[in-house]
């Protein structure tokens, strides 16, 4: 015991005061929620006196406002920031290639590619000018961080002018990445003794053993950072507009109405952090009124299918980004899945509501014409007639009517039934 003692002693500083280094995972479009959990990441990093922060990461692109405050944080953070590409089979693309290049230290791991930072078309033919515009802003963005990070300028101008791209190997080769390594731990090994520029000068990183600390998003961020998807935040959209039109069309269902409102709110976070066109979510607007005004008048379905095309023209234009190099847009099969879904429904409703109109009245005093009653004395031509158990005043229109006959109502007014005999069939 004494012994054990003696150990714990002598050797428990050493251990506690072994190397951490904070690691955070990105798996996913570049949005406000990526950029603040970085940013959180080098905060937590530096109060923690870590040996620095890795960030692996494997996306398509994403948002270049995002981009740039991503950027901003790893050119300005006071521990040394090390962006590693993984797993076999990641890409970072677009937005990828911005943060991987302002990285302190890059790092790719083997079966991975880098590059394809050109203007994405998203469905529609963009401006040229606004186009060249934003092709001429981001290649001087990424000129600036190559530069300062001394790796190779021309490359990462080709990654935005060219759309070029890389594998780890290739990368390596031509001064983009500075490491080729195959796992988190053996980046830790090769990064030992490494000095790295920091804006308060230069540091010598001790990363050999040193103990990754994963921080993960929390559950709000999760959520968040899920609905910045856009065909994530679309389909919330429509599940809102449906609860809300269900509730609508049966007052008194409260359960569609609450998840309706849920979910709008929710897609109007996303909507907020997302570049939105107004004119297609005008249009998705317009055809939610011609849907409600579809129950209302009677149209034969004109005012659906008006509905359908503006939710499918709205829908294709919801999202319009203000730079052809962000990767923001909503899958055309969720659209027109969304689409034939909103078609097929009311649909569906306008033929219940065709059918209900075709049914004869069953209550009030539409379901009292041309029903049978008895004459409960001479009609000449007034009198009363027994209808359903009920003494009503009435008048023939044609002729005497005997106490006893059947008669048949055409006409009730002002709580008179006007009735004829009816007629006998012949043999």
């Amino acid at each position: 015991m004494k012994r054990i003692f003696l150990y714990c002693f002598f050797f428990l500083p050493f251990v506690l005061s072994a190397q951490t280094v904070v690691y955070l995972h990105i798996d996913g479009s570049i949005n406000p929620v990526v950029s603040e959990y970085i940013s959180d990441g080098i905060e937590k990093a530096h109060q923690e006196n870590a040996a620095c922060l890795l960030i692996a990461l494997n996306t398509p692109g994403g948002l270049l406002q995002s981009t740039r405050a991503i950027v901003s944080s790893i050119l300005n953070s006071p521990v040394p920031v090390v962006v590693y590409v993984s797993p076999g089979g990641a890409h970072a693309g677009s937005a990828g290639v911005f943060i991987v290049m302002a990285a302190h230290i890059a790092v790719m791991a083997p079966g991975t590619n880098i590059g394809a930072a050109h203007p994405v078309g998203m469905g529609q033919q963009p401006d040229s000018i606004m186009n060249e515009k934003g092709v001429n802003d981001a290649a001087a963005f990424i000129r600036s961080i190559a530069d300062k990070r001394k790796r190779n300028i021309q490359w990462a101008e080709d990654a935005v002018r060219q759309s070029v791209s890389l594998t780890e190997k290739e990368a390596l080769e031509k001064k983009v990445i500075d490491l080729i390594a195959a796992s988190e731990q053996d980046i830790m090994n090769q990064l030992d003794g490494k000095q790295v520029e920091l804006e308060a000068g230069t540091v010598t990183l001790h990363t050999k053993g040193a103990r990754l600390v994963p921080q993960e998003m929390s559950l709000v961020e999760k959520l968040l950072n899920i609905l910045s998807d856009p065909n994530i935040s679309y389909i919330v959209m429509m599940l809102g507009i449906y609860g809300i039109l269900f509730e609508l069309y049966t007052p008194g269902a409260i359960l569609p109405g609450i998840v309706g409102v849920i979910a709008l709110v929710l897609a109007f976070y996303s909507m907020h952090v997302l570049p939105i066109n107004y004119a297609g979510l005008a249009l998705i607007v317009f055809s939610i009124i011609l849907f409600l005004l579809e129950v209302k008048i009677v149209s034969h379905g004109l005012l659906a299918i008006g509905g359908v095309v503006s939710l499918l023209l709205g829908s294709m234009m919801l999202f319009q980004s203000n730079s052809s190099l962000e990767l923001v847009r909503v899958s055309r099969s969720v659209i027109i899945s969304a689409t034939l879904v909103s078609a097929l429904f009311f649909l569906f409703v306008i033929g219940m509501a065709l059918k209900a109109q075709r049914r004869k009245p069953v209550s009030g005093t539409e379901a009292m014409v041309g029903a049978k009653a008895e004459a409960m004395e001479l009609l000449d031509p007034t009198g009363s007639v027994k209808l359903q158990g009920e003494i009503w005043n009435a008048e023939s229109l044609a002729g005497r009517i005997e106490k006893g006959e059947t008669v048949l109502v055409k006409v009730i007014k002002n709580l008179k039934l006007y009735v004829e005999k009816q007629a006998t069939n012949s043999k």
